[in-house]
């Protein structure tokens, strides 16, 4: 799958942009200043594969608690500034990014000066262009279109790349689907170097978030677009993570972990499906190698479907067969069958890691 050619800028000890995998961001939401609150939404965060953090620093108290909180982060640590750029000149000496939105930061000496204290730590910048915030002159002339993104971007990387910066990536949000498609498409055309985050911002609650984040951000990642992503979610932390994980999983950009294949439930079902499908999902959570396993109501379409799968249950009346690389491993009743069949998969997993 080709991907969109860019250079490679590091986050702390992760690498961004080039070949190197698509890394997934999440942001924490407790006061930064409050360390203790934060630096357990990061472990959280960690624990649920997050690779980089993004922290608000909304005034000194916050920008002063970098320090303490970049010696406990296990992840690197962006410094996310709106409006007051001597907060950025604070983070600067502690963080391992800052991301500015340079139509809220105001005149060029103020971003240079953001610019300079980035150049001195040998730290990117990330320039956030959102659709709600763009300076004046792109929102009179253009409103908050694609097009008005792609102008407020290009402006602020010429602006950087003036005084000599070019460790950077963008960002180019919309809290809309085909804006943020757009905007990302064409400023893919301008053949830039940068490295491209992506997101959705303002996406919502879990349920409206995630599909307007499957269908933006797989869009994007499936023509090849993006180096970094963000699911944000008005809720848990884990859940942006989690959905992350799944839109790269699908989009063919992460091979790990299992996906499973159900089949939609209807009459001819002969168990409890969809409980089936819940615990087989839970208890092999924990494995990392790519497989594909199937979880069938009945033979009909498990006969189709258990061919293409590396296991597979289809279930009968009171019993079920468990399929192996598209061949009959055994037939078990069904108090039996979902022990042995996660006992396989763990098996399986096992050996294809050796």
């Amino acid at each position: 799958m080709n991907r969109r050619k860019t250079k490679t800028i590091h986050v702390g000890n992760v690498p961004i942009g080039g070949d190197h995998p698509i890394a997934i961001q999440s942001m924490t939401f407790s006061k930064t200043c409050d360390i203790h609150s934060t630096i357990d939404q990061i472990n959280r965060l960690a624990l649920a594969g997050c690779q980089i953090v993004r922290v608000a620093v909304s005034d000194e108290k916050d920008a002063q608690a970098l320090k303490e909180l970049k010696s406990l982060s296990p992840l690197p640590l962006v410094a996310d500034i709106h409006f007051r750029y001597k907060l950025a000149l604070i983070a600067a000496e502690s963080v391992d990014a800052i991301r500015i939105n340079p139509g809220n930061i105001g005149s060029k000496e103020r971003i240079k000066a953001v610019v300079q204290a980035c150049q001195e730590r040998k730290i990117p910048i990330r320039i956030g262009v959102n659709a709600g915030s763009l300076e004046k002159q792109f929102d009179e002339k253009y409103g908050a279109t694609p097009k008005g993104m792609v102008e407020s971007a290009l402006y602020n990387i010429k602006l950087l790349e003036d005084f000599g910066f070019e460790e950077m990536k963008i960002s180019l949000k919309a809290s809309d689907v085909i804006r943020t498609i757009e905007a990302y498409r064409l400023l893919a055309q301008k053949d830039l170097p940068y490295p491209f985050h992506l997101g959705v911002t303002e996406a919502g609650t879990l349920e409206h978030s995630m599909i307007k984040s499957a269908m933006a951000l797989g869009n994007l990642l499936l023509e090849g677009i993006g180096d970094t992503m963000r699911v944000s979610i008005t809720g848990e932390l884990e859940e942006e993570v989690n959905v992350a994980r799944n839109i790269l999983r699908y989009s063919g950009r992460l091979k790990e972990g299992i996906t499973i294949i159900s089949c939609p439930t209807c009459g001819r079902i002969e168990a409890d499906l969809v409980s089936a499908v819940k615990e087989v999902q839970k208890r092999i959570a924990h494995i990392k190698t790519p497989l594909q396993i199937s979880v069938m109501g009945c033979a009909v379409n498990a006969l189709g479907e258990a061919k293409h799968a590396d296991l597979a249950i289809a279930f009968g009346h009171r019993d079920g067969l468990i399929i192996k690389e598209g061949k009959i491993l055994c037939k078990l009743k069904e108090d039996q069958i979902l022990d042995a069949f996660v006992a396989e998969v763990e098996a399986m997993a096992k050996q294809r890691q050796e």
